[in-house]
């Protein structure tokens, strides 16, 4: 009786060690997850106009303004769209309007601006309903490869059309001057057929080379960042 009593509380011990052992092995690996969580974003912080230096240039409207800092250094981003207006640097056939956005991106050494890179599209002339824009709370900075070097993430769409045709869309990424570019159209709802399923138009896409000769990670962030917001 006394040997099993012996025997039971050897086990008793082995298995409460295992268990405690289990807890500290899944207690590490829940603080390493929220670890890569936590080094997956930059800190960015936004930027109101009236703080951006004063020598900083762009057309159009603000839409974001914001800083942070990597191995670079202090980067400023800013976005901006003009609306629909009338550019008198383009030719008007049609009597139609324009639109056009922009993303710049800036470094900051020794209180000097540095421009390292500027995105420019636009829709010209169009006498229908036009719209160039970013979508709406798609501008991300990131370090998925933790390589200290920020990943600037840039989504628009723009069209010219009078129906309900899909419009063009774009992620432009940029690592440093690297730039990355997966283009296509949204998907939009076009009705119901006769079995009264849905029917939609647009949703297709194509990675550019440097997406698809790039790292796994990036592409997967892209095609989220796109279904996302297909609609």
């Amino acid at each position: 009786m006394k040997k099993q009593l012996i025997f039971f509380v050897i086990i008793y011990g082995m298995l409460t060690s295992c268990k405690q052992e289990s807890n500290e092995v899944k207690t590490k690996l829940k603080n390493e997850e929220l670890l890569n969580t936590k080094t997956e974003s930059m800190v960015i912080t936004k930027i109101d106009s009236s703080e951006l230096p004063k020598s900083l240039k762009y057309s159009g409207f603000i839409k974001n303004a914001v800083r942070w800092n990597d191995n670079q250094g202090e980067n400023i981003l800013i976005t901006t769209e003009t609306g629909i207006y009338t550019n008198e640097k383009f030719e008007h056939e049609n009597d139609g309007s324009d639109a056009e956005l922009y993303a710049y991106h800036f470094i900051v050494k020794d209180n000097e601006l540095f421009q390292t890179w500027q995105v420019y599209d636009y829709i010209k002339d169009c006498s229908v309903d036009i719209e160039a824009t970013f979508v709406k709370n798609t501008l991300q900075v990131t370090d998925l490869d933790k390589n200290g070097i920020a990943e600037i993430w840039l989504m628009y769409k723009k069209v010219c059309h009078g129906d309900v045709s899909p419009s063009e869309m774009k992620v432009i990424m940029y690592e440093g001057n690297k730039k990355f570019a997966m283009r296509g159209e949204n998907k939009v709802f076009a009705g119901i057929d006769n079995n009264g399923k849905k029917q939609f138009y647009g949703g297709e896409y194509k990675f550019d080379k440097e997406f698809k000769n790039g790292s796994r990670v990036f592409k997967n962030y892209a095609l989220n960042l796109w279904n996302k917001n297909i609609m």
